[in-house]
C-alpha cells in the first residue's frame, strides 16, 4: 500500500511533522509492505489563491503536482496543525488551489486524520472541521486521533503515554481493514 504522509503545517519544527512521522513508522511496523512517501508542504508554496490569478495564469503547477500525488497514493496520513481553531494559512492556500482542479481534493482516498497541539484539546477543532467537510471534499476517514499537551506526550523521539500510542495505533489500523 502506497501511503502519502504529511503535516499540514509549514513550520520547520512542526510537532505535527513529528506526529505524522511517528504514525507512519507505526503503520510500517503493523504492515511491513507499506511504502511511505513523506512530503513537506513547504515544497508546495505558491501565491495566495485568487480567482483573478487563476483566470490569468491557470491553476498553479505545484497544486497539480500535489493533487496528482494524492491521486497516486492508496492511502493518506495527514496531521493538521491547529491555528486559531482551524488549519494553517499555508495549508488552506494549497488546499484552495487544489480545489480548483477538483472539489474532491482527497479523491476518496482512505485517510487518517491526526493533530498535535501544545494545549489540552488535542486539535479538537481542526479535526472536527476536517471531519465535517469530509463528504464535500472526497475524504474517506478511516481513523483520527489528536495528541494534546505535546510536551508531556513526546520525549523528543517517541510518544510516551500509553493512551496516545494506543490511539495512534487504532487510527492507523483503519487503513489496513
Amino acid at each position: 500500500m502506497k501511503t502519502l504522509a504529511f503535516a499540514a503545517s509549514n513550520h520547520s519544527q512542526s510537532i505535527n511533522r513529528a506526529l505524522v512521522g511517528y504514525a507512519a513508522s507505526r503503520l510500517m511496523k503493523l504492515s511491513p509492505s507499506v511504502e511511505i512517501e513523506f512530503i513537506d508542504i513547504n515544497d508546495c508554496e505558491m501565491p495566495i489563491y485568487s480567482m483573478d490569478r487563476e483566470k490569468s495564469d491557470g491553476v498553479h503547477p505545484l497544486a497539480q503536482t500535489l493533487f496528482d500525488k494524492i491521486g497516486a497514493a492508496d492511502a493518506l496520513i495527514v496531521s493538521f496543525a491547529e491555528y486559531n481553531g482551524y488549519v494553517t494559512a499555508a495549508w488552506k492556500n494549497i488546499y484552495d488551489w487544489m480545489s480548483r482542479i477538483d472539489q474532491k481534493v482527497w479523491q476518496d482516498k482512505p485517510i487518517v486524520l491526526l493533530a498535535a497541539t501544545p494545549g489540552p484539546r488535542a486539535g479538537a477543532n481542526v479535526l472536527q472541521t476536517q471531519e465535517f467537510t469530509a463528504p464535500f471534499f472526497g475524504m474517506d476517514i478511516k481513523g483520527k486521533y489528536g495528541v494534546g499537551l505535546w510536551r508531556e506526550a513526546w520525549d523528543g523521539t517517541t510518544l510516551i503515554k500509553d493512551g496516545d500510542i494506543a490511539g495512534i495505533d487504532a487510527a492507523i489500523k483503519g487503513l489496513l481493514t
